[in-house]
């Protein structure tokens, strides 16, 4: 059965944690399916993780419909998300739909993402939601923002008022859920106990109703990168350094390819 925004309040009814992770592309997608996750967010992460960018504020519209299309291939029974990037919705509430539409009807994606709960962005939401597109909202540390912001600043309790404010704004606007990034744990927590829709937690502590990663930092495909939040499950860049080396030895000493690797002249019967 797929998966749905449904489900998801579902399991903060029932107190089951949320499981999500990024994903660019269909065979990763299709993993992540068949592993279990809940959802699937097809982040502006990708022009860090994908594409080496140092911020997401390169993430190109086209290029995320693109990749949403692959994952939501790969993915066919989860729900899956698209990440509006940076300048993709803050102009207006008719830009925010036309491009949400496109993540649906191009991408293939059943709902969308956007950052902030200023009332900019929650008119955004409201507008999208209106259009029949279901929105997650996005709170504390802002990666579309950062030049605002002055860098990557997790939120701690003197943000409280403002936090609160946004959050419980863009639940009366009818997101139905929020990503929570780089909050102070205890924050995180008594905000998730009040609110009606789930939250997603990066950076967020152990208490929100769900955790997401991005899929490279969790495998140990982002190099040095090592925030706190982030736990790596397995080291792939060595690994897949290893093969590499494997092959490109074993071309070069004339062992690749091997005898069980090549086509022989077809025997006439």
């Amino acid at each position: 059965m797929k998966k749905d925004v449904h489900s998801l309040l579902l399991k903060k009814k029932r107190g089951e944690k949320i499981v999500s992770l990024t994903a660019y592309d269909y065979m990763t997608a299709r993993l992540q399916e068949e592993a279990g996750v809940d959802f699937i967010l097809v982040g502006d992460s990708i022009a860090m993780a994908v594409f080496g960018e140092e911020t997401t504020l390169g993430a190109d519209l086209d290029v995320m419909i693109a990749h949403t299309k692959a994952v939501s291939r790969g993915a066919a029974n989860t729900l899956v998300v698209g990440d509006m990037p940076f300048g993709s919705y803050e102009r207006s509430d008719s830009l925010a739909v036309k491009n949400a539409v496109r993540f649906l009807s191009e991408g293939g994606a059943d709902a969308v993402k956007l950052e902030g709960g200023n009332s900019r962005s929650v008119s955004r939401a409201e507008a999208i939601i209106d259009s029949g597109i279901p929105v997650m909202g996005h709170v504390g540390l802002l990666p579309q923002s950062i030049k605002q912001a002055g860098g990557y600043k997790v939120v701690y309790s003197d943000k409280r008022d403002e936090l609160f404010e946004e959050a419980f704004a863009l639940q009366q606007a009818g997101v139905f859920s929020i990503v929570f990034e780089c909050i102070e744990e205890e924050l995180a927590a008594e905000l998730t106990g009040k609110l009606e829709v789930p939250t997603i937690g990066i950076g967020a502590g152990r208490y929100t109703d769900g955790q997401i990663l991005v899929v490279n930092d969790m495998l140990g495909l982002s190099g040095d990168f090592e925030p706190r939040f982030v736990k790596k499950y397995i080291q792939l860049d060595s690994i897949i350094l290893e093969a590499l080396k494997k092959f490109s030895s074993e071309v070069r000493d004339g062992k690749f390819p091997a005898d069980s690797n090549v086509y022989h002249t077809r025997e006439e019967k």
